[in-house]
């Protein structure tokens, strides 16, 4: 199946220098590490998608993870189209046969199975939409080919003032809408997990898990942080906590672009994560054990200072959508080896779970002790959410969660004592 690889880019130019043509280092353009590449199975390269992914990564309006999440999306287009046997330019006359078609259909297969997220297919669908969009632009394919019908769709938005404006934006026949399930998903859909599951999840992994897997785990369920901040510390984010001066045993890391060292963040939020001095004490000890140092030896200089390094020396989630292979694998294993050990947490576990569960019991004590919008400020800051839309839904959640138990516990009691009032009446 086709590969998605990554390069160091190195722009050049070409000179012409007596009647030949030489290529030299460009001057005043940065070198692009880690750029995302497709490669087909048959070990050559598919240069359109390639090209395109250098283009992005060459705009200063996008990051180079955002350009990796789209390749990401065209590099699943292209495992499909080899296990079809079906070219990416291949729009003949019939629509039912078109590329672009049979693709829209696998996807949304895909979703009614169970195997992709609505939002998954939705993304996938549009990437691939976008890169063709590019391809036309381009004229890399001619713009005769029927690929799709052009439709205009209103969108109706709201500002904080309760206005409303439809805002016309351009959609196709081929794009697969996001029907989102009904009920209680928070951030990414997921909902979080019990006090008792989470230390089954913390115990398994201590037990089956490799330590860098452990410690993400842990502080995944007790600082709250996203995977991609944590696969991103540095030993200099340690060495540079400060004590909380409102919580005594609790520390400050501080994260995002504006941090020193950097640390990434989602939407680049820069921030202050809480952490306990024993886990900080933990991550401490971790960083300096041989374990880590040997890692720390075969690291390249510029990945050294990261706390979690991969047994070759890698950075996890160098450059990548998909986070890391390696985590990605070794999620999957302990997942399965949980379940197969009788832990019904590890059915359907997702990492971000531990973020849903920590923000969720934060919430819940704030509302005890502070109120709501107590609440709301403290969960936004620990979390680092930019949307105070997506904190409310944890507030939200927290509180349903309170009503619907106590509305449990009356229906049961009801319930039993009319059960058992006509048991008594029919002896």
């Amino acid at each position: 199946m086709a590969t998605l690889e990554t390069i160091r880019h190195v722009p050049h130019r070409d000179e012409i220098n007596n009647d030949r043509v030489e290529w030299v280092k460009a001057k005043g353009r940065k070198v692009i590490e880690r750029l995302p590449q497709i490669v087909w199975m048959d070990h050559t390269p598919w240069r359109e998608a390639n090209l395109w992914a250098l283009e992005q990564a060459t705009s200063n309006r996008k990051n180079l993870k955002t350009v990796a999440s789209a390749i990401t999306g065209i590099h699943a287009y292209s495992k499909w189209l080899e296990k079809e046997e079906v070219n990416w330019w291949d729009f003949p006359a019939r629509e039912a046969d078109r590329c672009l078609v049979r693709y829209r259909g696998a996807l949304i297969d895909a979703r009614d199975g169970g195997e992709l997220a609505p939002s998954t297919a939705q993304q996938r669908m549009a990437v691939v939409i976008r890169f063709y969009r590019w391809l036309w632009a381009s004229r890399l394919i001619s713009p005769e080919w029927p690929m799709w019908r052009d439709k205009q769709v209103g969108v109706r938005i709201a500002d904080t003032f309760g206005f409303e404006r439809t805002l016309m934006m351009r959609s196709t026949d081929l794009a697969i809408p996001n029907r989102k399930a009904i009920g209680d998903g928070l951030e990414d859909g997921l909902l979080p997990v019990s006090i008792a599951n989470r230390n089954v999840v913390l115990a398994f992994a201590n037990d089956y898990a490799s330590e860098e897997l452990a410690l993400m785990l842990r502080l995944g369920f007790r600082t709250g942080m996203r995977l991609g901040t944590i696969t991103d510390l540095k030993i200099g984010s340690l060495e540079r906590a400060v004590p909380d001066p409102s919580f005594p045993m609790w520390y400050r890391l501080a994260v995002g672009p504006g941090a020193h060292p950097p640390v990434h963040t989602k939407f680049s939020v820069t921030g202050q994560i809480w952490i306990e001095a024993s886990d900080l004490q933990m991550l401490k000890d971790y960083a300096f054990s041989s374990r880590r140092l040997k890692r720390q030896a075969l690291a390249k200089p510029e990945c050294r200072g990261n706390l979690f390094l991969t047994r070759f020396g890698g950075r996890y989630g160098a450059g990548g959508a998909d986070m890391s292979r390696s985590l990605n694998v070794e999620i999957g294993r302990l997942r399965n080896k949980g379940f197969a050990a009788g832990h019904s947490v590890f059915r359907t576990f997702h990492f971000h779970q531990s973020r849903c569960t920590f923000a969720t019991e934060l919430a819940r004590v704030a509302i005890r002790h502070g109120g709501v919008n107590v609440a709301i400020q403290l969960v936004k800051q620990a979390l680092l959410h930019k949307d105070e839309n997506t904190t409310i839904k944890y507030i939200r959640f927290v509180e349903k969660s309170a009503v619907m138990a106590e509305a449990a516990d009356a229906f049961t009691q009801s319930f039993l004592g009319l059960f058992d009032t006509r048991k008594a009446a029919n002896a």
